[in-house]
């Protein structure tokens, strides 16, 4: 009996021991399911919307950015920041003032806290509501050519020149508050820099511009007729989170099939399909 007794006993802690492992497996699949149900958040649809909307003239939404949004407008909603009407997966002018006041809450001024999200920013808003993913950012600031610029809008130049098989050199660079009045704050952020064109025939221009958008640049060629400027290639390099707001404008209105000045004519430089540089990336 006692033989009997003992197995029976070790047979009950045995059930015992595999009812709590059952638990704790339950326990742990109901954490992983919490945390999975978090939504998600693409910063480049979010931040690319960012740019477009405000810009548009109607409240159509930027495709592929609608749910990012949403959750955003949400955790802005949930902070006092925007009212539950803004909450449309339009990431327009009143979202941009939003997202500007959780930014200055969180310290920032000037040009971090124009509205375009940032990754801190992003993440810190999302903390328990979303996670963040494709995450970008510009980089750190180097030196080209005398000029500052970042990382980002270097790996870019970069690519450019070994589509172009041609070195590009700068008449102007990035972070460069009130150095040029004639570029009307374009320059004041990241991602902005004027190409030099001396000795570049029409063709070799416009080959240029095309270089510069396939690897996510708006650009421009601009002539002297269109403002107090000589002739050079300007480009504002596509979800900079670093951009100007009016940087930031040029980049939306691209998009839109505008000119990026203030005159809001039509795009007047080689037309290809738009994509970021992440997209180029992503593709070559």
């Amino acid at each position: 009996m006692s033989t009997i007794k003992r197995a029976t006993g070790l047979l009950a802690a045995v059930a015992t021991a595999l009812g709590c492992l059952a638990l704790t497996a339950a326990s742990a699949s109901a954490v992983t399911s919490t945390a999975t149900a978090l939504p998600v958040v693409d910063m480049e649809a979010t931040v690319l919307a960012a740019q477009i909307d405000p810009r548009r003239a109607d409240n159509t939404l930027t495709p592929g950015a609608k749910d990012s949004v949403l959750a955003v407008e949400r955790a802005l909603q949930a902070r006092g920041l925007l009212d539950a009407k803004w909450v449309d997966g339009y990431f327009g002018t009143t979202t941009i003032s939003a997202y500007a006041a959780f930014q200055r809450s969180l310290g920032y001024t000037g040009l971090a806290a124009n509205g375009l999200p940032g990754t801190t920013s992003l993440t810190k808003l999302g903390e328990g509501r979303y996670t963040v993913t494709k995450v970008i950012g510009p980089g750190s600031k180097i030196q080209r050519d005398g000029y500052t610029i970042n990382t980002r809008t270097q790996a870019m130049l970069t690519e450019a020149e070994h589509l172009l098989g041609r070195t590009l050199k700068l008449d102007q660079g990035s972070y460069n508050p009130g150095g040029d009045p004639t570029s009307a704050g374009t320059h004041d952020g990241g991602g902005v820099v004027d190409i030099n064109v001396d000795g570049m025939s029409a063709t070799t221009k416009t080959a240029v511009a095309k270089a510069l958008r396939q690897v996510g640049f708006a650009a421009w060629v601009r002539n002297p007729t269109q403002g107090d400027w000589p002739w050079h290639i300007h480009a504002a390099a596509i979800s900079d989170t670093d951009l100007s707001t009016q940087a930031q404008n040029q980049v939306g209105d691209y998009y839109l099939g505008f000119n990026g000045l203030a005159n809001h004519g039509a795009d007047d430089g080689p037309r290809i399909a738009i994509h970021t540089w992440e997209d180029y990336q992503r593709t070559h």
